[in-house]
């Protein structure tokens, strides 16, 4: 309570609206390299719990989140902190003396209950396309190239909770990241609604605080990147769009990547995750088809919701019954190979089952991309987020929408907002828009036919 009165008297952000970046320095004068951008929750290793740093940061109504790992807890904790950030995989929860504390665990001990205002996870992958060792793009099961993304994971997490959620990953070791690469990561979480810690490589920060040109060229990138999702925040309030549905919890492999989400996702099929403890009729309302991971998973009642779409006309896909998705262990993310060939089978059967319909929107010309349809909660907007991760334009994108629409935007950091021609497909009552480039990240507005 302490904490919230004094945000209060600061005048500063409410946790939904930090935009959270690991500060790489000690030095009070490095903040005026946050000036003007909308970074406004610097998370600080115990180096830098500098006395003149929280001073100014509290002049700049920063909020200042000291970060304390697994064995490295201090004895004495500075009071210019505003809070803590637990990051990795603690026994036993420190006393932190009431102080706020923000917790990163490990995705399997998310808690996603949580009356925290922030929970979050350092375990996420380095979003890109996946090049294999000998420099070629790894194929994914749709014949495009293999997207790390944290999409899958994020969606169920977004249906799972309505908390901010942070995702904590920071560039692989040992590697020097583009501006494109920086601004992929920002998307790759703000498209799903949730927030990416921004992460400076050790190269880049070092130049960066030196101010040297180029550093400083791409962190305007970053910043600008950044901005814009701060600029249509509400966005982060929508919720997805489709007719597929996928059934599927924590305990039945939402919480990895490159599991059945992502392999939806790479197909451009919009998905509502559905996890069971929210199984219902209102859930399943826009499906005409749906994918139950596990069907022992569920219990009775659940399996008659279930029966109760099948009844109405709906189609259900259910996973193999002798395969369970193994115990995730707080180290992986991932699944091993023989799980992955295991996918196949349900990724063969769920595309027979969709086959080229429409069950919301499709895509043409965009393997290197993840898409995410979603609605405004009253329903007056539809939006279509497209985040490039090849790290050049595509150009001459098309999208077939499900419904009319009669105008269409296209949205995208930095650039005037463009109207867009749409034409009618007979393709599910649709509407059809041609986008002629796509940089790093766009966003189509649509609006609905009267």
């Amino acid at each position: 309570m302490l904490f919230l009165f004094a945000l209060a008297a600061l005048a500063a952000p409410a946790p939904a609206d930090w935009v959270p970046m690991r500060w790489p320095s000690a030095d009070p004068s490095s903040l005026e390299l946050i000036k003007d951008t909308p970074v406004n929750c610097l998370l600080l290793e115990q180096t830098n719990w500098s006395p003149a740093l929280l001073d100014a940061a509290a002049t700049r109504n920063l909020i200042t989140l000291g970060v304390i790992r697994p064995g490295a807890v201090p004895e004495r904790l500075p009071s210019g902190l505003h809070g803590f950030v637990l990051e990795g995989d603690f026994s036993e929860i420190p006393n932190l003396s009431g102080r706020l504390t923000i917790e990163l665990l490990p995705r399997s001990r998310m808690r996603w209950d949580s009356k925290a205002p922030i929970i979050g996870t350092y375990q996420a992958v380095w979003p890109g396309i996946h090049v294999e060792e000998g420099g070629s793009a790894k194929a994914a099961p749709s014949g495009g190239p293999w997207i790390d993304t944290n999409a899958g994971f994020l969606r169920f997490a977004r249906a799972a909770t309505a908390t901010t959620i942070w995702l904590g990953n920071t560039p692989p070791a040992k590697s020097v990241i583009t501006a494109e690469g920086y601004v992929q990561a920002i998307a790759d979480a703000a498209v799903m609604g949730a927030r990416w810690i921004v992460a400076l490589d050790p190269d880049l920060a070092k130049r960066l605080l030196a101010r040297e040109a180029r550093a400083l060229g791409d962190w305007k990138r970053i910043a600008q990147h950044l901005a814009w999702f701060e600029q249509h925040s509400e966005w982060r309030s929508y919720q997805p769009v489709g007719q597929l549905a996928l059934v599927q919890d924590a305990n039945t492999g939402a919480l990895y990547s490159g599991g059945v989400l992502d392999m939806i996702a790479v197909k451009h099929t919009p998905v509502i995750p559905v996890p069971p403890a929210k199984l219902s009729d209102a859930a399943m309302s826009q499906a005409k088809m749906a994918v139950n991971v596990d069907p022992s998973a569920l219990s009775d009642a659940q399996k008659e919701t279930l029966r109760r779409f099948t009844r109405s006309g709906g189609t259900v896909l259910n996973g193999p019954p002798d395969w369970k998705f193994p115990p995730m262990s707080s180290a992986e993310i991932t699944l091993g190979k023989d799980d992955v060939k295991r996918l196949d089978e349900i990724w063969k059967e769920l595309n027979q089952m969709t086959g080229r319909r429409n069950l919301g929107a499709r895509l043409f010309n965009v393997s290197s991309m993840i898409s995410n349809l979603l609605r405004s909660p009253d329903s007056t907007r539809t939006i279509l987020h497209l985040v490039n991760y090849s790290g050049y334009p595509v150009e001459n994108v098309t999208v077939h929408l499900i419904g009319r629409f009669r105008a269409a935007q296209l949205l995208a950091p930095g650039a005037v907002p463009k109207k867009l021609e749409t034409f009618e497909i007979e393709e599910g009552a649709g509407t059809g828009v041609e986008v002629d480039r796509v940089g790093a990240i766009a966003t189509l507005l649509l609006e609905p036919a009267s």
